[in-house]
């Protein structure tokens, strides 16, 4: 029996290093949350950064998607902002992202006056001069973020979308408004449908090898 459980227990070693690929690979990637908006409001988005190499990330250009408007962005110790066009970067002064750190950007954009999806391309400079372009479609190995557009309904707020925090006083957020984000983002960034997919194959194959060996022990 200790024989038996051992060769399943083989089985399933290939079964799970593959899902450990498939879900680090999908929390990996660059991404602007929310996922979901309104027509016409002042949205606080988030950018995060992930350093996936040994070398750390020293830059990271943001392309606004066309029908928005880049507003104000929070200051993050250590960076530098430049702003060229629909281009915003920014730039490590001192160190980067490091291996297995992730960063967070904040920044406000108005959101496009008609419904539909935008879509933010994003390239990720290492310090060792590679380059990742994070501007393919969705499900492909470096796919951009999308935020969907919905038609807004009447509020009370000027426009200004619920994930906003009004920065135009002071240049900074509370710690109330950073968790609110964190907590939209959270709710906005969902799981690829690949890592199901790949769950769900996985399973099946060990379910069926392990299947396989019980019936050849019975015969």
């Amino acid at each position: 029996m200790n024989r038996l459980f051992r060769k399943i227990a083989a089985l399933a070693a290939p079964a799970a290093a593959t899902l450990l690929l498939f879900a680090a690979v999908a929390s990996a990637h660059v991404t602007v949350s929310p996922a979901q908006s309104s027509t016409g409001a002042w949205e606080t988005y988030t950018l995060k950064v992930p350093s996936e190499k040994e070398s750390a990330t020293v830059q990271v250009d943001l392309r606004i998607p066309a029908g928005a408007e880049f507003k104000q962005y929070e200051a993050t110790p250590g960076w530098e902002v430049t702003v060229e066009g629909n281009k915003v970067s920014w730039i490590a002064k001192d160190g980067g992202i490091q291996a297995g750190q992730f960063q967070r950007f904040y920044f406000t954009a108005k959101n496009p006056d008609s419904a539909g999806d935008i879509a933010w391309d994003a390239y990720q400079h290492y310090a060792d001069g590679s380059l990742v372009q994070w501007s393919g479609e969705p499900g492909s190995e470096s796919p951009h973020s999308i935020t969907a557009i919905a038609e807004a309904s009447g509020s009370a707020d000027g426009g200004h979308g619920h994930g906003a925090a009004d920065m135009s006083g002071s240049g900074t957020m509370t710690m109330d408004e950073h968790q609110a984000i964190v907590d939209q983002e959270g709710k906005g960034t969902g799981t690829s449908p690949m890592l199901y997919i790949t769950l769900g194959i996985s399973l099946v194959s060990f379910l069926l090898a392990a299947i396989a060996l019980l019936r050849g022990k019975q015969e």
